[in-house]
């Protein structure tokens, strides 16, 4: 499993992690939860697939979203810092972007921003997938893993 890395390196570090996801509409929480023993280290998460939900359960800027729509970094890292806060953890992972199969507002499918929130950590990656839109998804959240895994050392 992708994810057995990502909980064995929280557990050892007794840290705790939780998401908001957007075009994976909960597969990076599910995927988390797949290993055993995740519960020690999976928190919760927001699924926020509507925009407005981005704002009234993340706590993204209304008037980012506004502006830029819900597919930017901004919108990502702000969605990786609602899910620490409001699930009390360590770290936060948001995922916003366009999984297909065509474009939305102009945004190419397969576009993928990836923010994390945790300590001394708030940013944002840009990734462009291919394939359909499972596969976007998938590696999505593949992609989130290894960021986190990356941040944790």
């Amino acid at each position: 499993m992708i994810a057995e890395g990502l909980v064995a390196a929280l557990r050892e570090r007794g840290q705790t992690i939780a998401v908001a996801e957007s075009l994976t509409a909960g597969l990076l929480g599910a995927t988390i939860a797949q290993v055993p023993g995740a519960s020690a280290v999976l928190r919760g998460g927001l699924i926020v697939y509507a925009t407005d939900l981005k704002s009234k359960l993340a706590g993204v800027d209304e008037e980012l979203l506004a502006v830029h729509g819900p597919v930017h970094p901004d919108v990502a890292s702000q969605l990786a810092q609602g899910a620490r806060e409001r699930c009390y953890s360590d770290w936060g992972v948001g995922l916003t972007g366009v999984a297909g199969p065509g474009p939305q507002d102009g945004i190419e499918a397969g576009t993928v921003y990836i923010g994390l929130s945790g300590p001394g950590r708030f940013d944002a990656v840009h990734h462009r997938f291919s394939g359909d839109r499972e596969n976007v998804r998938q590696e999505a959240v593949r992609a989130a893993i290894q960021i986190v895994t990356f941040a944790l050392g």
